[in-house]
């Protein structure tokens, strides 16, 4: 059995167009959950239009999408599901063999997650969100080739999970909130051993996130600086907490030297990297107090 993880908030319509996505797959979910984050603006209505046999968790306490798909997830283990399919409300499978053709890859390669390439909704030749690749960031699809990539996974954008996997990785922490609950799940499954990665043969439409990625010394670096304060400050936070963690705290002192670099030098602004730093230790501190 395939169920299908959404988390919304506030978000109906974005969200109707997602689940119409999810439903019209060649090969579609055969159960979908609805973690709904927000229900003084209920997305009940939304989905009661979706044809798909379904379950909605509303939740009177948001949990950010750390602790929605977390809910989700276990939710969707409870019901016996072998495969987990996640999905966000403001993004949406590109075509309708998305579902169909990760499955495919999962059984071929013999995968424990996978995932479709997640490109921007506008303009689907470009990634939604820069990868980088050694010293280099892509942001055009072709130039990720056309086949696999082996052990990088956008996971919470159309990423097909085995439930056996979600056993050795877990689910997100809740303590994350949002912002880097996706990169701490990646931690969990490159430490885990199990094979995953993207397949390039299907793509998942993402509204664009480049924008936050501001590119240095011609591109070769690049610091994520949200325009939003309260992105800025669980983004900061939650990146202190991954970096003190075992598989990325060799990335530490590289993240010192670009932020100084972009905030000193780039920005000129002493303030915001006194600021990064303090969000960085409180993350290392785990203190995770809700912003």
């Amino acid at each position: 059995m395939i169920v299908a993880v959404v988390v919304t908030r506030h978000r109906v319509e974005l969200l109707s167009t997602s689940l119409k996505a999810i439903a019209g797959q060649t090969r579609p979910p055969d159960h979908l959950i609805l973690v709904d984050n927000g229900p003084d603006q209920p997305a009940a209505e939304v989905l009661a239009a979706c044809p798909l046999p379904s379950t909605y968790l509303p939740s009177q306490r948001n949990l950010g999408g750390a602790g929605g798909f977390a809910l989700g997830m276990l939710h969707a283990l409870a019901m016996g599901a072998e495969w987990v399919w996640l999905g966000d409300d403001d993004g949406r499978p590109a075509d309708e063999h998305v579902l169909a053709t990760l499955l495919a890859e999962a059984a071929s390669r013999g995968l424990a997650a996978v995932s479709p390439v997640v490109v921007n909704i506008d303009d689907p030749d470009r990634l939604a969100f820069p990868l980088r690749r050694g010293l280099t960031w892509k942001r055009d699809r072709g130039e990720l080739g056309v086949d696999f990539l082996p052990g990088i996974a956008s996971l919470f954008n159309g990423a097909l999970f085995r439930a056996s996997t979600l056993d050795v990785v877990g689910v997100p922490d809740y303590r994350l909130f949002f912002r880097g609950d996706e990169v701490e799940i990646h931690r969990r499954l490159v430490r885990s051993g199990l094979p995953f990665g993207t397949s390039l043969r299907v793509a998942y439409a993402h509204p664009d996130g480049s924008a936050e990625f501001k590119p240095m010394l011609g591109g070769r670096l690049h610091a994520q600086d949200p325009a939003d304060d309260v992105k800025r400050y669980y983004t900061y936070r939650n990146r202190g907490y991954l970096l003190s963690q075992p598989g990325l705290r060799k990335l530490g002192l590289l993240e010192v030297f670009r932020f100084g670099l972009y905030f000193l030098v780039t920005r000129r602004d002493p303030r915001a990297f006194a600021r990064w730093l303090r969000l960085v230790r409180q993350g290392r501190a785990e203190r995770f107090f809700r912003r």
